[in-house]
């Protein structure tokens, strides 16, 4: 029996693949298809590219290769995948975790463009966040805090008081460099030792408390 964490926080961030939407099948497809292009073992590229954007994936993977070059693969890429929805669903208790934060300060916090989070989010059946950082939003990606820190600053939240939710070792790092406390979704995030780990959203509960605060039953 796993025990349960109680966390308080007045602002939630929120990451999009692998923490609200499954979406590793079309990353998959997408991925491993530029790994064949690139001449990459397809599972070793596989062990990146989750949570960052993906010029920043192909920098670290392909070092010599000029920046340039990333950006117009990254481009094409987020194209492939917006067209590619088959199998992207919600994580379990997405709807209804995203269903409780309504009236509360919360903010998506993704390395998709808007394109992507959009298609993503309505394959899954869900409903965007009204407070939005996407990689439109920002000039570095996770793991650079960047994004986290200005979906705090957009919900007027210091980022010690608030709680991320991520799935990804480069995600969870971006979030602790924020000074957040984190919140991680599924198996990949076990690896990197967030502040409580949940198999799916099934296991958070979510309440309002006095004065604006929001705390968290996860477990």
């Amino acid at each position: 029996m796993t025990a349960t964490t109680v966390l308080t926080a007045r602002a939630l961030l929120l990451d999009m693949d692998g923490t609200l939407v499954n979406s590793d099948a079309s990353v998959e497809r997408v991925w491993r298809r530029w790994a064949d292009r690139n001449g990459l073992d397809g599972d070793e590229v596989m062990k990146v590219v989750h949570g960052r954007q993906g010029y920043a994936s192909m920098a670290l993977l392909l070092p010599g290769r000029p920046m340039e070059q990333n950006h117009a693969d990254n481009a094409r890429m987020l194209a492939e995948e917006t067209a590619d929805t088959d199998g992207v669903v919600a994580i379990p208790g997405a709807p209804e975790f995203l269903a409780a934060l309504r009236g509360l300060p919360h903010a998506l916090v993704t390395s998709a463009d808007v394109a992507l989070a959009t298609a993503r989010m309505a394959a899954a059946g869900l409903a965007l966040p009204d407070v939005r950082v996407t990689a439109e939003s920002v000039g570095a990606s996770k793991p650079d805090p960047e994004g986290f820190l200005k979906g705090a600053a957009e919900l007027g939240v210091d980022p010690a008081d608030c709680v991320a939710f991520e799935d990804s070792g480069a995600g969870i790092a971006a979030a602790r460099a924020a000074g957040m406390r984190v919140v991680g979704i599924g198996p990949r995030a076990g690896f990197h030792a967030p502040d409580a780990l949940v198999p799916d959203l099934t296991r958070v509960r979510v309440a309002a408390g006095a004065d604006g605060e929001i705390r968290l039953h996860v477990g």
